[in-house]
């Protein structure tokens, strides 16, 4: 299990926010937070890397874990295209396709994962 940083209140209420366009650097950062962390719990494991710079990194997926270097599974995008796949507002497929996600590995496909907060935004 993940260790909690961000109350599920604070992620919600950052996510509303970012959703109701009000949302400032600061609630944009602890919605990409809150759901990393949430992916982490829904997908446990060290094997892929999940990057959404400058807010947050998780590693996730069951399989070989990486310890140093480059990791083999990376998946990096920015704040907005993370939480629109989250949520459901963009699927895997349309953002990869559109060049909004850089993944590499085998195991870099979220999309058995995403959405897993729809209708959030």
């Amino acid at each position: 299990m993940a260790r909690r940083r961000i109350s599920a209140e604070d992620g919600r209420t950052a996510l509303e926010k970012v959703a109701a366009g009000s949302a400032g650097r600061s609630e944009l950062a602890t919605a990409v937070r809150f759901t990393l962390e949430e992916l982490t719990e829904l997908a446990p494991g060290n094997s892929v890397e999940v990057r959404v710079p400058p807010f947050g990194v998780t590693q996730c997926v069951e399989g070989p874990r990486h310890t140093r270097g480059t990791p083999p599974n990376v998946v990096e995008t920015d704040a907005t295209t993370w939480l629109a796949l989250v949520t459901g507002t963009l699927g895997w497929a349309d953002a990869v396709a559109a060049g909004r996600i850089f993944a590499s590995g085998q195991r870099a496909d979220l999309s058995g994962w995403l959405p897993f907060l729809p209708d959030r935004m």
